[in-house]
């Protein structure tokens, strides 16, 4: 099973929120997934991010795959450090 760690939208039309979930690779965006890492607000000023740095990094080292969007999340929070 290909896990990622990528964002599901919620939110009222042209309110996006976010959530930062595991979910497998070929389940849809907004489908069923494993475990929910953060939360990523873009409406705020600036963007609220909020990740659990616990289970983010428990999921990067388990082989956990994040989408580019992601992963400049996890860099801004923390998380990972930015590769040059």
């Amino acid at each position: 099973m290909a896990v990622k760690i990528r964002l599901t939208r919620l939110g009222d039309k042209k309110s996006p929120f976010y959530r930062v979930v595991v979910a497998d690779s070929r389940s849809p965006r907004d489908g069923k997934f494993v475990d929910i890492v953060g939360t990523y607000n873009p409406l705020t000023n600036p963007a609220e991010i909020k990740i659990d740095n616990e289970k983010a990094t428990k999921w990067l080292n388990n082989g956990a795959i994040p989408t580019d969007t992601v992963k400049d999340l996890l860099v801004k929070s923390g998380v990972i450090k930015k590769e040059n």
